[in-house]
């Protein structure tokens, strides 16, 4: 992991260096030339910029996926669908890369711990999410740590951890809250990559009584990379919002899918520069103020995705988005790949355009850990947990 990460980092220094070399006299190569990236009389952009605007896509895709990544983790246990019923799997065993535990393997009191795996037998652990939970009346705290593991590595390779809060709502076994009751929904969440404060992403939800196999959602996050992106002396964050409209349905397999349009902006600043405003929590939709924000730094333009995500036991099983509108005038679509498994790095492809002309392409697996790609330079950043870290 650790060679991986520092060969992809090279590549992205050598694309920078590349760009700025005309003012800085970088010695070394040729700079990357500029491409124009407008299919109709449009503007010129050097490599900086399109790794920028690269960067921005990606994360304004990864905010909205990790937050119903997030919402559907955080509301729902692995309850699998068994004889025209909701079942719960039997306690510590393996049933589609997923194995589950109440308590924790530690026995702590009030906690459940879920491990997802990227082989079927589940040999080869990939996340390892702990809840430790105390529920007092119609509200409840959750401190989550989640380990993140590479393929064939049995160190963690970051730690996410967050604080969650629940109002309004009604628990059942294992503290997961009634979903067809409703409730709010805050988190407050840190990744941690070799020991330091990488990812900062916070995010709310608000569930309303369901109709059905359906609910009606809304919600909102911000986050920035707190080390920022080194080659390129730069950090990026993001804030989005689904103020109304969005839906959560138990479909007939067993399976979640959640519906929505997420709005929202992108930042670049420098590294230091941006952090995460926090308001008051809204208990009801649609929110007429988001509770988080991003602050400092400069907005890059907003953006407008409509996502569909299906979820088996907590695992992303499909994402299709088509012609998403990004900052910039770039545009997105998302495909994926049901021929290989969703835990192949090759699962998920994205494609980042602007005025005809492809810019960049991602792959990750269902966890949102892969590679971003320029494509006129080749350089290369690193994707983990949905965003870009380095």
């Amino acid at each position: 992991m650790h060679s991986k990460a520092q060969l992809l980092l090279a590549l992205a220094m050598t694309t920078a260096l590349a760009a700025c070399g005309g003012g800085g006299g970088a010695s070394g190569g040729s700079a990357t030339p500029p491409v124009n990236t407008g299919g109709n009389g449009g503007t010129t952009q050097s490599a900086q910029q399109q790794s920028e605007n690269a960067i921005n896509s990606a994360n304004s895709l990864g905010d909205p996926v990790k937050t119903l990544a997030n919402y559907n983790s955080s509301i729902t246990s692995n309850l699998a669908y068994k004889s025209g019923t909701f079942q719960r799997d039997s306690l510590g065993t393996c049933n589609g890369n997923v194995e589950f535990f109440a308590p924790d393997k530690n026995g702590d009191p009030n906690s459940t711990e879920t491990q997802f795996f990227y082989d079927g037998a589940c040999t080869q652990l990939a996340r390892d999410v702990v809840r430790i939970y105390t529920i007092n009346g119609n509200s409840e705290t959750v401190n989550r740590t989640e380990k993140i593991y590479a393929v064939n590595n049995s160190t963690p390779s970051a730690t996410r951890t967050a604080a969650v809060t629940f109002g309004n709502a009604t628990f059942g076994q294992y503290g997961y809250p009634v979903i067809a009751n409703g409730f709010n929904r805050q988190s407050q969440s840190e990744l941690d990559l070799a020991g330091s404060k990488t990812m900062i992403g916070d995010d709310e939800l608000v569930v309303m009584p369901a109709a059905g196999n359906t609910s009606a959602f809304c919600g909102d996050s911000a986050g920035y990379n707190a080390t920022g992106i080194q080659s390129l002396n730069e950090t990026f964050g993001w804030q989005s919002a689904v103020l109304s409209g969005g839906t959560r349905t138990v479909n007939s397999d067993g399976s979640i899918t959640w519906t929505s349009t997420h709005s929202g902006s992108s930042f670049k600043g420098a590294i230091g520069s941006l952090s995460v405003g926090i308001g008051s929590a809204n208990s009801t939709c649609p929110i007429t103020t988001p509770e988080f924000t991003l602050t400092g730094g400069t907005q890059g333009g907003q953006y407008s995705i409509p996502v569909s995500t299906t979820f088996n036991r907590g695992i992303l099983t499909n994402l299709t988005i088509t012609n998403a509108q990004l900052a910039n005038g770039n545009t997105l679509n998302v495909t994926t790949n049901s021929s290989v498994s969703p835990t192949n790095d090759q699962f998920i492809t994205g494609i980042v355009s602007n005025g005809g002309t492809q810019i960049a392409t991602f792959n990750v697996n269902t966890f949102g850990d892969g590679t971003l790609t320029m494509t006129s330079s080749g350089a290369q950043y690193v994707m983990t947990d949905w965003h870009v870290i380095k």
